[in-house]
């Protein structure tokens, strides 16, 4: 029988008006009842304050922090884990969501596996929320797994503080979720998923994750950062091992979501 042990749902939020009602409320339909969510707020310009201090208000389990000087969603996060009581630390953006099963299945797994890190594979939609594709994860990662490319999506992550403590994002401009699991996994040496989608991951039309190669810099600083590496050293472990990695992986999934869109009949509302 599943621990229902205190869970911390953390989440950034910055001119999130359009979707995070959708996020939210993701959340508050989860079937696992023990849970908080953290929201930091980075100094939003747009309603999304009055929609947090709305959903505060109505419901004790949501605690909100308001930046007053815009700090990026890695400072946002950590100032929220800072604030996390739970046992467990999950991750949700305020653009995508969860299935209503996603922190009882994750939870009953990790807790059958004894784990530290746990992630899921998930589906991938647009601004519409029409789903667009899917992500499959493989059952396990090691270090040397992850070191190659990031394979969790931060929306499927948990881990659990009693293993090693609280792990933060480190102090980098991006890529922060892939550094702090990097930094896990040093510690737990495996992780362990679950290959049914629990999340939809929303791909925003200006998002800068549509743009790989702007990334390029960024995914060499957490081998500079992470692991010691001169730049020399970062650059060449990223052309030579990352993406033939990511490229291979970006395969993988062009072949799930053709799949899946083929059995829907096309793009079609998540539920």
């Amino acid at each position: 029988m599943i621990k229902e042990e205190l869970v911390s749902i953390i989440m950034p939020t910055y001119n999130s008006e359009k979707f995070v009602e959708e996020s939210i409320e993701s959340i508050l339909s989860q079937t696992y009842p023990n849970w908080e969510l953290i929201i930091t707020d980075d100094n939003s310009s747009d309603n999304t304050r009055a929609i947090l201090q709305r959903y505060a208000a109505e419901h004790k389990k949501i605690k909100i922090f308001f930046l007053y000087q815009n700090s990026g969603a890695g400072y946002c996060r950590n100032n929220s884990i800072k604030h996390a009581r739970g046992r467990y630390i999950a991750f949700c953006d305020s653009d995508d969501c969860w299935a209503p099963e996603k922190l009882e299945r994750q939870l009953s797994f990790m807790q059958e596996k004894d784990c530290c890190l746990c992630y899921s594979s998930y589906y991938t939609c647009n601004e519409q929320s029409e789903l667009t594709g899917v992500v499959k994860v493989p059952p396990t990662l090691t270090l040397k797994d992850m070191k190659h490319d990031n394979k969790i999506g931060c929306l499927t992550g948990i881990y659990d503080t009693t293993k090693f403590g609280k792990f933060y994002m480190p102090p980098i401009r991006k890529r922060q979720d892939w550094a702090m699991f990097l930094n896990i996994l040093k510690k737990c040496k495996i992780a362990y998923g679950i290959t049914g989608e629990l999340a939809y991951y929303r791909i925003l039309d200006n998002s800068i994750s549509r743009s790989k190669h702007t990334l390029i810099k960024y995914n060499a600083e957490v081998y500079q950062s992470i692991f010691g590496y001169s730049k020399f050293k970062a650059y060449s472990y990223l052309y030579f091992c990352f993406m033939p990695s990511y490229l291979a992986k970006q395969m993988r999934i062009k072949y799930h979501s053709m799949k899946l869109l083929k059995k829907l009949g096309g793009k079609k509302k998540k539920k």
